[in-house]
């Protein structure tokens, strides 16, 4: 039998190998959800200022938090126009940072949202010939990436979440598979991603406050709710679609929507996704939340069977991790990095980032450099170093951004609330 992987199918719907890595097709890279490159770094810039090797800087109309994406000669990013009810996509040519096309769709409800989450926080995803995008209560929508046709758009239904939303599209083989959430009356559902038409829907379960003590649940009477992206990993023979819910960790068959196995363990409020590696998925909640290890490949609840190791209230924060020879590095939003043992869940160490390391954003590997972007706009690249912290770098644009760095073809596209920076040897 074909040992089917992730970066074959990602091919299998367009992308061709010799593209392979050069784009980023998704808010983490690919459908595995990595965060990472294996190789590139030499092409890429370790440093860089407003007035050092920056290609193009293109003005936004208002601030957001979602990454770019790119494929081939364009750039892409969501952003909203709350003027105008509009949420949308923008699409800029790599060269020089022209508009090529935006579209989108006009949104006239309210839509309730924390102030430092804008609407269209969700990144968009591309298999380089259809693109597909999340505007929360507004839908999802497809649009052709050559010149932004519109091909369909799904009302999903509102999305009722005091902080908003912020989960990103994946795309496997012809489907599109997205969580519409948080909430009640949050789903996870696939739907083709040439017709919008549903293939399958998992609904989840309604929560309520106060329905866990143990892990962080928010604020007051307790937020519950997940803002995670799901995976693709490889299980063996078998592909698996892994998703962070509250207080638990699933995987589905991703052609089916039928659940495989539930793990048990996070807590009931969820920033980050999860992040696999060799048949090993570390989950965690995010800002203080709990954190869980578990193999892949299991049945049924695989909490005491599969789970190798729990941390409760763990020194998480909003952004994702990546994983690098069976360490995990990441950090919280207070600018703490950590670097963790995959296997025993052992902190090898902890350290402070220089400069003003508070962050939103989830960290990217690139080779053996990892980067990770500050709130303030400053970018502190180190070693994916498991004996201690090794910083290669420190560099600014000095704007404020809650998102995270996209590496592209020999660039950064890097998103502030102000603008779109396109960052890279001239």
């Amino acid at each position: 039998m074909l040992r089917i992987t992730v970066l074959f199918l990602l091919f299998s719907s367009g992308v061709s190998s010799a593209e392979w890595p050069a784009y980023w097709y998704s808010w983490r890279g690919d459908a595995s959800g990595a965060g990472a490159r294996p190789s590139g770094a030499g092409q890429l810039p370790l440093t860089w200022a407003p007035d050092q090797d920056i290609q193009w800087r293109a003005e936004l109309p208002e601030p957001g938090n979602s990454t770019p994406i790119s494929v081939r000669n364009r750039v892409f990013v969501t952003q909203p126009i709350t003027a105008d009810k509009w949420r949308g996509v923008f699409c800029f040519d790599i060269k020089d940072g022209k508009l090529l096309w935006k579209n989108g769709v006009t949104y006239g409800k309210a839509e309730r949202s924390h102030r430092t989450n804008p609407y269209c926080s969700a990144s968009p995803s591309t298999d380089s010939e259809v693109l597909v995008a999340s505007f929360g209560s507004a839908g999802l929508a497809a649009y052709a990436v050559a010149d932004g046709k519109p091909i369909w758009h799904r009302d999903l239904g509102p999305i009722d979440h005091e902080w908003g939303n912020s989960s990103s599209p994946v795309l496997f083989e012809d489907l599109c598979i997205h969580y519409h959430g948080p909430g009640n009356g949050a789903f996870l559902i696939a739907v083709n991603r040439k017709t919008g038409e549903t293939i399958w829907q998992w609904d989840e379960p309604d929560w309520e406050p106060g329905v866990r003590t143990d892990g962080f649940q928010g604020q007051g009477k307790g937020v519950i709710g997940s803002f995670s992206t799901p995976i693709l990993a490889q299980a063996g023979e078998r592909l698996e679609l892994i998703m962070s819910f509250p207080q638990e960790l699933k995987a589905f068959d991703p052609a089916t929507g039928k659940v495989l196995w539930t793990c048990g363990g996070l807590n009931p409020l969820v920033y980050t996704s999860p992040v696999e590696h060799k048949g090993i998925v570390v989950a965690m909640g995010g800002y203080h939340g709990n954190s869980i290890a578990v193999r892949t490949g299991g049945s049924g609840d695989v909490t005491a069977s599969h789970r190798l190791w729990h941390k409760v209230r763990d020194n998480g924060g909003i952004g994702t991790g990546v994983m690098w020879a069976g360490y995990y590095f990441y950090h919280d939003s207070g600018g703490i990095v950590s670097c963790l043992d995959i296997e025993t869940g052992e902190i090898r160490w902890k350290e402070r980032l220089p400069g003003a390391s508070k962050s939103w954003g989830s960290l990217v590997l690139v080779g053996t450099r990892i980067y990770t972007l500050s709130q303030t706009g400053e970018t502190v690249v180190f070693d994916a170093n498991a004996e201690r912290l090794q910083v290669l770098a420190q560099s600014s644009v000095a704007e404020q951004t809650n998102s995270s760095l996209a590496p592209s073809d020999g660039h950064f596209f890097l998103r502030t609330h102000q603008a779109l920076w396109c960052i890279g040897k001239k």
